[in-house]
């Protein structure tokens, strides 16, 4: 038997650990206080923490600290609070407070030197004998001492800006009571309540989540709950991140999410930018990477830059103030905090003849055009642009009017302004009152410029008439064929001539395909471009142009450009950059020759990623391209890949997240449930990319001919290979430099997450671009049933596919 005194330090530890809250335990209960300075509570887990923090409201760290009682994740280095108590009275002096479990048995904020009370948890208690818990989850409890299963209050049915897996938003059946919600901080550092707020939608037949403005405006919606997902967050049916469920039952009806991997550290947070966000922890980067952004445009949150403020996606900064304002607290916008807009730089003199300020001279107005309209404009009987003009300019609270289908007028501040770019869709103009000296200054400089330049005109055009004159017949007759003109987004409409001189009357074919062939052709400039030419076009020429318009919007570095078209009686010409590494497929399935590298291979596979995701989901309308296939990828100089070829494209709008089409893709691509003749969604162009990403990785075709002497289709290979973790086998032999076998196993398991059968495991291609650019990680996927019976039988791929559709 050991000697006694061995137990005395021992119990004198354990005792330690039992009563200090320094000990980083989970509890506190009555007459054990939680004080600032370093004690914290700490789940199980040591996922979380609870204690005592100070912020700096200010835009540097001068300004003086506040301090919150709050939860954070207490494995990130970066001090994230996942809620906190009193953001609406933070603590000016946090050492003079302390945490406790009331005589009530509330958990509350004392202070410690006159024992009042700053924050409470204000439950209805049924007894004194209270303990607090902070649980795995992040939710910290008030229950029974004696029966922790009796809950009193949690965190999470009051949460902040941070919805966290296991929470739940709804309400109660029995009360009528709706979840608190999320309520955005006022800026970076300010974690008092903002602006913006995300809840439930309450009194509606149907569950949604709502985002909205001042608790009055609501910008955006989730739609719709479809079994795993809602209708206008189609990502969640990726399900590989995390699962979620909507539960409707006599008692309650809310909506929760939960982790796969419990051991990610994420949060879904309502950013001061009024968009939510899922938010993964990046070890690597040492930074919160976000995903999902709701609405996915910034400029689609209501009021996002403040009133007088113009908000643009193109630019950076997208927030800028109107012609003659400026910025009210340049602080706030370097915290995130736009709400304050911008202020007026000369007042409006209101038709006075005695402002010195305006020398006398009324207001004028600014034409801002392309724009989307601010709200609650007032609607006036003026019956033309100039009376419209006149009721503005009479009526002293008027800031602007416009006249589109009928005159309106404003008096309040202009809110939600959006400018258009690229040729997206707006309204119209919007006519801005200003100062006359505000414009009368802008006038003179511009008017001095533009003296100058005239007079330097006139002297050099006089000097060169004569010799534009001798040209000008020679340039007519030789170019009289080149008289085209551009329609709206730059787009060159070209006469049939041109492009059948350009093309050196179609000699120089580059390739075909089911709608038409392609044909280099160079323009008068030196301009080299491939020319597609379609056969049978049925589209009319007002049809054809609105197509071509749509697409011709559509920028990006990994999308083919169209530079024009032609649509002249029966003939449907595009013509687009030309790309003189041609199609993918001619170097993938190459006999002869040099093999593409991996480098090379990985970078195409990374970029026509992006410029699907950038199809799915930053257009106004959600493009599906539907014929995704090595042919229709083309190679720029430096192999940067390019998705051309938009004959079979569906545009969807964002109200919408399905299309109906009677035309097919290219066998060895079609997902099943396009095969079996339902509404189609993005989904089917992840399926085809899974099946082009097998494809790059190994340059084997994926078809019947591929087949292997035991007759497994070349995908199921992957498949199993993968499972057995020894993907490396299948690789192209032909492949020279050295092969990263860690992006070779991570872009198999993404090929195979894009053709699993149904639609809600795939992965969307924003996620795609995620994983392949190593942010986040993904499990081996299971084995695609229709793959493993189209290998198992003697069945083609076309075969399998009619045996479905006649199911």
């Amino acid at each position: 038997m050991p000697p006694a005194y061995i137990f005395v330090p021992v119990s004198f530890c354990i005792l330690i650990i039992a009563a200090s809250p320094c000990s980083a335990a989970d509890t506190i209960s009555a007459g054990q206080p939680l004080a600032p300075g370093g004690e914290k509570l700490v789940s199980k887990n040591g996922k979380f923490a609870l204690g005592f923090f100070q912020r700096s409201t200010g835009s540097n760290n001068s300004s003086t600290p506040k301090w919150y009682l709050g939860i954070w994740f207490d494995t990130v280095p970066k001090l994230t609070p996942a809620w906190v108590a009193n953001r609406e009275n933070p603590l000016p002096d946090g050492t003079s407070s302390e945490l406790i479990i009331s005589n009530d048995g509330n958990l509350a904020i004392s202070n410690r030197h006159n024992r009042s009370i700053l924050w409470s948890s204000q439950a209805n208690t049924t007894t004194n004998n209270t303990v607090a818990m902070l649980l795995n989850s992040g939710d910290l409890i008030l229950s029974d001492a004696s029966n922790l299963t009796a809950i009193f209050w949690r965190s999470f049915d009051h949460m902040t800006d941070t919805f966290l897996p296991g929470a739940r938003m709804g309400r109660s059946k029995v009360t009528g009571r709706w979840s608190h919600g999320l309520v955005s901080n006022k800026n970076s550092r300010d974690l008092s309540p903002g602006i913006y707020s995300g809840h439930p939608s309450p009194g509606s037949a149907d569950f949604k989540l709502l985002l909205s403005w001042n608790s009055s405006v609501t910008y955006w919606s989730s739609g719709q709950w479809r079994g795993q997902y809602f209708s206008n967050m189609p990502e969640m049916s990726a399900r590989y991140l995390f699962l979620s469920e909507l539960v409707s039952n006599d008692q309650e009806e809310y909506f929760t999410y939960w982790l796969k991997n419990e051991s990610m550290v994420t949060r879904y947070v309502l950013d001061v930018s009024g968009q939510a966000k899922m938010m993964i922890w990046s070890d690597a980067s040492e930074e919160w990477i976000s995903f999902y952004p709701e609405p996915g445009a910034q400029c689609e949150v209501y009021a996002v830059c403040g009133p007088f403020t113009v908000c643009r996606e193109d630019m950076l900064p997208f927030c800028n103030c109107m012609k003659g304002f400026s910025i009210r607290s340049q602080e706030d916008w370097e915290l995130g905090d736009r709400t304050g807009g911008c202020n007026r730089n000369i007042p409006l003199n209101c038709a006075s003849s005695n402002s010195s300020m305006s020398g006398g001279l009324t207001d004028m107005f600014y034409a801002m055009r392309n724009v989307r309209y601010p709200d609650n404009a007032k609607h006036n009987g003026a019956g033309n642009a100039e009376d419209c003009e006149r009721s503005c300019l009479s009526d002293c609270s008027c800031y602007a009017y416009s006249y589109y289908d009928g005159c309106r007028i404003w008096n309040s501040e202009l809110l939600n302004v959006a400018q258009g770019y690229n040729g997206s869709a707006s309204e119209g103009i919007l006519y801005l009152r200003l100062a006359a000296g505000e414009i009368k200054t802008s006038k003179h400089k511009r008017g001095m410029i533009v003296g100058l330049v005239t007079a330097a005109t006139i002297f050099t055009a006089s000097s060169l008439f004569a010799i534009i004159c001798m040209f000008v017949r020679r340039r007519i007759r030789k170019h009289s064929s080149m008289q085209s003109s551009n329609i709206r987004g730059g787009i060159v409409a070209f006469r049939y001539k041109d492009l059948q001189h350009a093309t050196k009357n179609f000699s120089e074919k580059l390739g075909g395909g089911s709608f038409g062939s392609v044909f280099k052709g160079i323009l008068p400039d030196s301009t080299v471009i491939a020319v597609k030419r379609l056969d049978g076009a049925r589209q009319g020429e007002k049809e054809f142009r609105a197509e071509v318009r749509s697409i011709g919007k559509i920028q990006h570095i990994n999308l083919v450009k169209l530079i024009g078209f032609c649509c002249q009686g029966s003939k449907r010409l595009l013509v687009y950059e030309y790309m003189p590494n041609h199609s993918l497929d001619a170097h993938l399935f190459q006999n002869s020759g040099m093999s593409l590298c991996w480098s090379t291979r990985y970078k195409i596979a990374l970029g026509v990623a992006r410029g699907l995701a950038y199809l799915h989901g930053n257009c106004q309308d959600c493009i599906i391209h539907c014929d995704i296939k090595p042919q229709n990828i083309l190679l720029d100089a430096s192999f940067v890949p390019k998705i051309a070829d938009f004959g079979m494209a569906k545009f969807v709008g964002r109200d919408f997240s399905r299309v109906i089409t009677t035309m097919r893709g290219t066998v060895g691509y079609l997902a099943p449930e396009w095969i079996s003749g339902v509404a189609i969604s993005s989904k089917v162009d992840v399926y085809s990319y899974g099946m082009v990403l097998l494809e790059i990785i190994f340059g084997r075709r994926n078809s019947r001919e591929e087949y292997s002497s035991d007759r497994t289709y070349f995908p199921v290979q992957v498949v199993n290979k993968l499972l057995e973790g020894n993907v490396q086998c299948l690789m192209d032999q032909n492949i020279e430099d050295d092969i990263n076998l860690e992006e070779v196993e991570r872009a198999c398991r993404v090929a195979c997450w894009c053709i699993q059968d149904h639609e809600s495991q795939r992965v969307n291609m924003g996620e795609v671009v995620q994983i392949l650019e190593g942010l986040i990680k993904v499990d081996v996927p299971p084995m695609p049933k229709v793959l493993e019976a189209i290998s198992g039988g003697a069945d083609s791929t076309i075969s399998e596919a009619l045996r479905l559709e006649n199911q």
